[in-house]
């Protein structure tokens, strides 16, 4: 395992209103920053917004004021809800910032020394939506908006003169771009030749960018902006050994829909700068209702604050993780919620530690008993537990998230069994010490379950850890001590009807 992770999320376009498939993305990657922090691995994380391009431009001359002060009164819609649903960012950027606009000129400048940058005049069809030249057949595709026929002179970039070397780097790489078939999509995406980039806008149609560093009258093309912010944070040009610790990075995490620009023009700009390729670009699915991608135009996109203020925190960050199958797309709807939060939150994993705690301070003074010598159930529970540490560790690594999360919870479930057909509470009245070494047992092994799902539901397992007074996140068995004070909590996910 390298000693360094370092991964991002996109940088989020602030003219959105956060929605589901933002929180998701974010949500998953403070679950694997948490989870490589658990293990000891130093990490970082980072995440931002893009401020930059022609509907921000647009949007403040609508309201009648400068472009920074509507990013400034639009960025906080983000940061605030990240510290609501408990992100463990360690740097968010916004594109605006300075430390930001010199590396952009300074890449730039690199590119256009190395000859991969040229002007020329161009005359084709602009949509404003997508902020870039589109094809005739995109345009006929419909899904372009506010398309108009511009001529004029811009800068580009010789993307295409790194198409062979990319495509021999992706099938040498295998976990490039992730998962298998957004590798195969890349794959044929390049069986075409593969255009130069456009790469500036003149300042006469756009000012709001960052200026050219050899031709002040341009701003750079908002995409070449953006993406640049992966190597700014970490300190590139400015910070060599900052960033020769966390780069390569070994995540950019993105939805689908930015696929291309992530693993064609990004690899193909850090070439002809000549910085190492990131080490995987993987590309979740979609949030769906019904059959629809949600959107604003369709009207089907839900807030997360909403589910936040209702249900929770925790409840929120376990169904978005539990549900979707990385790689592929995912529906959403109110009842399989309800239905997820009720039967693995309130009956399986707040019960257990419900059960556990009551029967311990009514019948051991409110301690943890001592469990003994170990008779072959509890150690059937003791083994399958070690196991399941090294195989939740195996998933996530390999980015199935929602399997490490299911045997965690099928591990809880056999507890809950084990319980049943032990029944302590019966035990107790007869010989107290061996229904001291089901609790033990049964307790320990939830508070294993909730150090494994505490990536996932910080807070929620932060309580449970904290009544049996066992911080931290220990995976080997034995981290609850015998006389141990339990101490008092709420319920940890009551049930909603």
């Amino acid at each position: 395992m390298s000693k360094t992770f370092y991964l991002t999320t996109p940088i989020y376009y602030v003219n959105d209103k956060p929605h589901i498939g933002h929180a998701y993305t974010t949500i998953l990657a403070d679950v694997l920053a948490r989870f490589h922090r658990n293990a000891g691995q130093e990490t970082f994380f980072l995440t931002g917004l893009d401020e930059h391009g022609q509907k921000v431009q647009q949007a403040a001359e609508d309201r009648g004021i400068e472009p920074l002060q509507h990013c400034d009164e639009m960025a906080p819609r983000f940061i605030d809800l990240w510290e609501k649903l408990h992100i463990s960012y360690d740097d968010f950027i916004r594109t605006t910032e300075n430390r930001h606009k010199i590396i952009v000129q300074m890449f730039l400048q690199k590119v256009y020394d190395a000859g991969d940058i040229y002007e020329d005049e161009y005359e084709g069809l602009y949509s404003v939506s997508e902020e870039r030249f589109i094809t005739e057949k995109e345009a006929e595709s419909d899904e372009f908006r506010d398309i108009k026929k511009l001529k004029e002179k811009n800068y580009f970039f010789k993307m295409g003169k790194y198409q062979d070397a990319l495509i021999d780097h992706i099938k040498s790489n295998p976990k490039f771009i992730q998962p298998e078939h957004r590798k195969n999509e890349i794959l044929g995406f390049l069986r075409q030749p593969l255009n130069d980039l456009c790469v500036s806008r003149p300042k006469s149609r756009l000012n709001w960018g960052i200026e050219l560093p050899f031709d002040k009258e341009y701003v750079t093309y908002v995409w070449f902006d953006a993406l640049i912010n992966y190597i700014t944070s970490p300190g590139f040009g400015k910070d060599h050994e900052s960033f020769d610790k966390w780069w390569p990075v070994s995540y950019h995490l993105i939805g689908k829909d930015i696929l291309t620009t992530h693993a064609v023009y990004w690899p193909t700009m850090l070439m002809s700068a000549d910085i190492e390729l990131p080490q995987s670009i993987f590309a979740h699915g979609w949030w769906l209702m019904g059959e629809s991608k949600m959107s604003k135009s369709i009207g089907n996109v839900i807030n997360p604050m909403d589910l936040i203020d209702d249900y929770g925190v925790d409840p929120v960050r376990y169904y978005l993780m539990r549900e979707m199958v990385l790689g592929q797309d995912s529906n959403f709807t109110m009842e399989s919620f309800i239905q997820r939060y009720n039967s693995d939150l309130a009956n399986d994993f707040g019960n257990l530690l419900s059960r556990i705690s009551t029967l311990m301070k009514k019948n051991y003074d409110g301690r943890i008993p001592d469990p003994g010598e170990l008779s072959e159930a509890e150690l059937r529970i003791k083994t399958e537990g070690e196991s399941l540490c090294s195989t939740v560790d195996g998933m996530i690594k390999n980015m199935r998230l929602n399997e490490a999360i299911e045997n965690t919870m099928q591990y809880i479930r056999s507890v809950n069994k084990y319980m049943e057909e032990n029944a302590p509470w019966k035990l107790v009245k007869e010989d107290k010490s061996a229904a001291g070494k089901i609790l033990y047992t049964a307790g320990e092994a939830l508070r294993l379950g909730a150090v494994l799902l505490s990536p996932v539901m910080p807070h929620r397992t932060s309580i449970l850890l904290d009544a049996f007074n066992a911080p931290g996140a220990d995976l080997s068995w034995g981290g609850l001590k015998p006389g141990a004070t339990l101490k008092d909590h709420e319920p940890l996910f009551p049930r909603v009807k």
